[in-house]
């Protein structure tokens, strides 16, 4: 044996190799018995006292893969998992006409509307993975992992031959990823705050195309870190200045005291994603020639 490797050779086994060298003896061999491994014994890590390592572990799992794949810098995107592609919009537009549903056919015109968001977002993340393999650090594109909105954000980034992360959560109802997330980057978690932290931890924007309880929920929080200077200023834009001020009135929460006009200035309203790329472009110089950005993202 190599004399060098004799300093760095293990001094105990792997818990790999202790797993699967454990023989059960058959008097202890059934559910009921405590003679399991601990890191190997599901029930026991499922118990309620075990929480608290159960949210390391959702800490460290997606910390450590993104680092061993170099992922620093991510981008965003949050909205509607309801929004439809356009192809699908008109397919149940048409189907609605065909049922003379008029309260179906108006909603299904609403549904062609807001498909336009989904063909944005596809675009907005093909232009992010494009644009960023010229840089040093690349930035990618991180959704919910879910359809809709999230769905087109992925497929962007795949169909130009480039990676992304998906953060799907475990819903009462079934969510499975879409089919476009990067595989060796598609998390799962139990825990909602845990995911919540690792969209923000290495985030340099926030894109927010319309949605509903879920997409204000991140919105909110994010734009709340930033106030409170909790976490660092970075651009937070919301697709749809239509959408967004028919929603929010954000001229009420001033007229009220209830924010500051200055906070008005935490986002920007986009329309396109070549919008949305030149406000990013511009904070951090992407565009510029030979651009060597290197290192954007600060845990929160």
């Amino acid at each position: 044996m190599d004399k060098k490797q004799d300093l760095t050779a293990r001094n105990f086994p792997s818990a790999e190799e202790d797993a699967e060298a454990v023989v059960s003896p058959s008097l202890y061999a059934g559910p009921e018995s405590a003679y399991r491994l601990a890191f190997t014994d599901t029930e026991f890590l499922l118990r309620e006292e075990l929480r608290p390592v159960r949210m390391q572990l959702e800490l460290l799992k997606p910390e450590m893969v993104q680092a061993e794949h170099g992922i620093r810098s991510t981008i965003v995107i949050f909205g509607s998992a309801r929004v439809l592609p356009p192809e699908a919009a008109l397919l149940r537009l048409e189907a609605a006409r065909a049922e003379g549903d008029a309260a179906a056919v108006k909603r299904a015109e609403m549904a062609v509307s807001m498909s336009r968001f989904y063909d944005e977002a596809r675009r907005f993340a093909a232009i992010v993975t494009a644009k960023s393999r010229e840089l040093e650090a690349p930035v990618y594109v991180v959704t919910g992992g879910g359809p809709g909105i999230m769905e087109a954000g992925n497929r962007g980034a795949h169909e130009i031959g480039g990676k992304s992360i998906g953060l799907n959560i475990v819903l009462p109802h079934e969510q499975a990823p879409n089919p476009y997330i990067t595989p060796e980057l598609c998390f799962q978690f139990h825990y909602f705050a845990l995911r919540k932290m690792h969209f923000v931890m290495r985030s340099i924007a926030l894109v927010c195309f319309p949605g509903g309880f879920g997409t204000l929920d991140e919105l909110f929080e994010t734009m709340t870190l930033t106030q409170t200077g909790k976490s660092r200023k970075r651009p937070i834009l919301l697709f749809g200045r239509e959408f967004w001020t028919r929603l929010i009135d954000f001229d009420w929460l001033i007229e009220t005291g209830m924010i500051s006009p200055g906070d008005v200035n935490l986002f920007r309203f986009v329309e396109t994603a070549e919008e949305a790329w030149a406000v990013l472009a511009e904070e951090y110089g992407f565009d510029l020639p030979e651009t060597t950005t290197g290192e954007f993202a600060d845990d929160t």
